[in-house]
């Protein structure tokens, strides 16, 4: 048998605000308000409703009550993006869960009972994972996804279990809890009814008749007498999600909080895909009247090694990218999408206790090309060509594409690569960009020439032939570098250059 959970966030307005800074950053008053000639409040944090603001105030009634408040317009697009990021989240758990607008999200939970442990861990873990993403759900459990929906509308906290039970538990709860036509529930108040289970003994046909069907169909679907069919959440193939501050902040530093909440709704949005980011876009949103005036949304484009969705890799290597920003103007709320994503296999869970806690280490690679840059950190690739300069080209390094292996003739075994290996002279991994003269160098102080001479000569077919005799040498202070003695002329007393230098 079914049963359904509904994780309602009675505060969304203003968590969606929020949960963008700590705690302690939140000891400030804070009010949503409605926004238009004549705004009310919205909502209110704690620290507002202890200064006597309440909902439904006007906010110069709020100013002053409380001067210092901080005021933001209420945001639907950001309440329909954190409704998605919980349901995103919550299909960890299971796979059918459906969004309830304006401000719940609904979720059979029948068939995970078993693997999480029963209902009560099951709800523990819910609420707690919902919690971690800034948001305080209340949850209700019934049989029926409208029942659910009006127990935790209610502040039931008291699975229902059994469908004969329900009509029991919702008889006492306000009828306006109830999605109902406005005119419906204009006519019924009339009529002094107040309670679910004062509309529910109503006869049908006469409900149905001065009321409509939709009014009978919704209290059937919260009994069970009807079916109650809901369109399942479907992740979007794209992640973008978007964070309002409750305040403008003007140092990076003060955006980490809010950008680990962006990564945790992305590392939800690629597992339920069984996916990898390796490609990602910051944009710092500035406020509004800077952007009227020209100024542009800052964007931090990153890429990773390899595909990643652990939130500490990837809050890790943000946090590297995001210390580089100079910020031109204060930012009003944070952007955070992927460009470019890759297939990404789960990993195994551990037998023993404590193996699914262990601490995710961000590559050297990636923390160096997150402070220095994309381009400061290049790829040698080899080049068939014999002319040392022209042996290797450098590029941008990219995450990698899809692999693909090379064909069994090609390859090499490990061992046949490491005789190849072997087989080639010394070489060092960066030359100069210059072969530099060494000219009077070698008379002042004797070097002493390790290993050689290696006879280079090549090139004669484009213009850029030379000959040359390569030593690897160390130097009087104790360096070991790659020098050459250049036979252009056809002379065994050529001049001396280093080429080279050896880590």
């Amino acid at each position: 048998m079914p049963l359904w959970v509904c994780l309602r966030m009675a505060a969304l307005p203003l968590d969606v605000f929020a949960r963008a800074v700590t705690p302690d950053d939140g000891a400030r008053p804070f009010v949503v308000s409605s926004g238009g000639h004549y705004p009310r409040v919205v909502d209110a944090n704690a620290r507002a409703r202890a200064a006597g603001i309440r909902p439904g105030q006007l906010v110069s009634a709020a100013l002053a009550l409380a001067p210092e408040v901080a005021l933001r317009d209420r945001d639907p697009d950001a309440e329909a993006q954190a409704l998605a990021a919980i349901a995103t989240r919550v299909l960890a758990f299971t796979p059918h869960t459906c969004l309830a607008p304006p401000d719940a999200v609904i979720a059979d939970i029948g068939g995970s009972l078993r693997l999480f442990g029963g209902l009560r861990a099951l709800l523990r873990r819910l609420r707690a994972s919902v919690r971690a993403q800034g948001f305080e759900p209340s949850l209700g459990v019934a049989p029926t996804a409208t029942a659910a929906v009006l127990l935790a509308r209610g502040g039931s906290a008291e699975p229902v279990l059994a469908l004969d039970a329900v009509a029991a538990a919702l008889a006492d709860l306000p009828m306006r809890l109830l999605d109902l036509p406005a005119a419906a529930h204009e006519l019924l108040c009339a009529a002094g009814l107040t309670t679910f289970g004062e509309l529910a003994a109503l006869p049908r046909d006469g409900l149905a008749l001065r009321c409509g069907e939709a009014v009978v169909d919704a209290v059937d679907r919260a009994l069970g007498r009807a079916p109650d069919a809901r369109e399942p959440y479907v992740p979007p193939p794209r992640f973008e999600s978007r964070l309002p501050l409750p305040a403008l902040v003007q140092d990076t530093q003060a955006l980490g909080f809010g950008l680990q909440r962006l990564v945790q709704q992305l590392s939800h949005w690629l597992a339920g895909r069984g996916l990898g980011a390796t490609r990602l876009t910051l944009t710092l949103v500035h406020e509004r009247y800077v952007r009227e005036r020209g100024t542009p949304s800052t964007f931090v484009p990153f890429a990773l090694g390899a595909p990643a969705r652990a939130p500490a890799h990837l809050n890790g290597v943000l946090r590297e990218r995001l210390a580089r920003v100079t910020l031109p103007a204060p930012v009003d709320a944070l952007i955070l999408t992927t460009d470019e994503t890759a297939p990404l296999a789960g990993r195994n869970l551990g037998l023993l206790p404590g193996d699914a806690a262990q601490d995710v280490e961000v590559p050297l690679l990636e923390r160096l090309r997150a402070r220095l840059g994309d381009d400061a950190v290049t790829l040698l690739a080899p080049c068939a060509e014999h002319r040392p300069e022209l042996a290797q080209q450098q590029a941008t390094l990219a995450p990698p594409r899809q692999a693909r292996s090379a064909p069994d003739d090609l390859s090499l075994s490990g061992a046949a690569a490491a005789r190849a290996a072997a087989a080639l002279p010394p070489r060092p991994l960066w030359l100069l960009g210059e072969a530099r003269p060494l000219g009077e160098t070698l008379e002042q102080r004797p070097w002493i020439l390790r290993d050689g001479p290696e006879r280079i000569e090549s090139g004669w077919w484009d213009g850029r032939d030379f000959r040359r005799d390569y030593f690897v040498a160390e130097t009087p202070h104790g360096g070991i570098v790659w020098i050459y003695r250049d036979h252009r002329y056809g002379t065994d007393d050529g001049e001396w250059f280093m080429h080279g230098v050896f880590a």
